[in-house]
């Protein structure tokens, strides 16, 4: 019976006292149908530029080979052409470094059209930078685990044919691009105020997203989730409506993974950009990660250099269901479990109150010779009590701070407004 998967080995290098995370890699491997049969760690103060650990751990490695019938070595860092040249002259079996197992995910998750051509584009470019030094032989990866997509193609026999191919995928994602910010203008021009859920992978983004949509999404489809590494790839919007009608857009983005290559990220620009352009960002965390201030720095570092300076963020900690403590919310920081609904009202009041300021309470004075205005302070306003006077209505409303300029100015600019409070 032929087997489903194949047998891998795992290395990884511990510099100091900071660790590798190498069972992250591990659950890298399993995500494209990998089985990890040995892990190997090797302490060092720095690691070789010519096989990245030790000429011993090598060889020891290449007897594993051989012995256990093993089908992949993956390395968890990004190997230079040289390095992958040397090693592939002492182990005899397929080399991936960490770029390209993470790439190959992105291949098999890639289901749109947009996502599709956005991974050709960064397998093109690293498989590009591989060939000019004549780093991988891709004439040796044969089928599986970093093979998905061009490579199959055997790139090394036309690099110009490459190059073309690059220069075609980046047309095509300006395009994309353009689409996009004619959608984000027309959301602007609405004044529809815009969420970005970022996040490191499996954090539980899509899980918070379907979470609000049940409770305050209009007529919308869930997104996808499921318990796995970029399980989502795509931009995917929503519209809610949160409490006293405020309308928001709230959108899905692709979760973070330590040095996620930069390749990805540059194809991934279009999709990304999405959240330089939100008002608000939500920053999910997992609260069991046994890493979670590595995986904050992660996701804030990608921030910086998407250039988001000046968007408030509300760190968010999800998954609290499996802890037995108690959390208090501390100011632009929520406690949350998605999956059960843990104190998910919080999140849309936080947010309001980030967007918008503290809820206060006015009287406002409309004429009944404007009904358009009538209807608006009735359908729009949280109106606690209302009172028929002789030439007008007086009503008293729960309303933001920042969203009394509506109503002192524009379209809807009322004939007075007193501070209740």
């Amino acid at each position: 019976m032929e087997k489903n998967y194949e047998k891998c080995i795992t290395v990884g290098v511990n510099l100091g006292n900071k660790s590798n995370d190498i069972q992250e890699l591990n659950s890298l491997v399993e995500a494209v149908s990998g089985k990890v049969f040995f892990t190997i760690e090797q302490n060092r103060k720095n690691i070789d530029s010519k096989y990245y650990v030790g000429k011993g751990k090598v060889d020891e490695i290449n007897n594993l080979v051989e012995m256990e019938d093993i089908d992949s070595v993956i390395f968890n860092d990004e190997l230079s052409n040289t390095q992958i040249r040397n090693i592939e002259e002492k182990i005899n079996c397929k080399i991936i470094d960490r770029t390209n197992l993470i790439l190959d995910i992105f291949a098999l998750r890639a289901k749109t059209g947009e996502s599709k051509i956005q991974v050709e584009l960064a397998q093109l470019e690293y498989r590009y930078s591989k060939l000019k030094g004549k780093g991988i032989d891709m004439s040796r990866l044969g089928a599986g685990i970093g093979t998905r997509g061009p490579g199959e193609k055997k790139l090394e026999t036309d690099r110009r044919h490459i190059m073309n191919r690059i220069e075609e995928l980046k047309k095509n994602l300006e395009k994309v691009r353009k689409v996009r910010k004619e959608k984000r203008k027309r959301r602007m021009k609405n004044q529809i105020p815009t969420i970005a859920v970022v996040g490191y992978t499996n954090a539980g983004k899509s899980t918070l997203i379907n979470a609000l949509t049940k409770r305050y999404g209009v007529n919308q489809k869930e997104v996808f989730e499921k318990d796995m590494l970029f399980a989502t790839l795509t931009t995917e919007n929503r519209k809610l409506i949160f409490p006293h009608n405020l309308e928001f857009v709230i959108t899905d983005t692709v979760g973070f993974i330590n040095n996620l290559p930069t390749f990805l990220v540059e194809s991934f620009k279009s999709t990304l950009e999405e959240i330089a352009y939100s008002d608000i960002i939500l920053n999910i965390i997992d609260i069991n990660s046994e890493n979670i201030e590595e995986q904050k720095k992660v996701t804030e570092d990608i921030l910086k250099e998407l250039k988001v300076e000046g968007i408030p963020i509300i760190n968010i900690y999800n998954k609290i269901d499996s802890l037995n403590e108690e959390y208090k919310d501390k100011e632009y920081e929520l406690f949350i479990s998605a999956k059960k609904g843990i104190n998910i009202e919080a999140v849309p009041e936080k947010i309001c109150e980030v967007i918008y300021g503290s809820e206060i309470e006015v009287n406002v004075i409309v004429k009944y010779t404007e009904p358009k205005k009538i209807n608006y302070i009735e359908k729009k306003y949280n109106i606690i009590d209302k009172k028929m006077q002789e030439e007008s209505i007086n009503f008293k409303i729960k309303i933001r701070e920042k969203l009394l300029e509506k109503l002192h100015d524009g379209e809807y600019n009322v004939e007075g407004i007193q501070d209740y409070s």
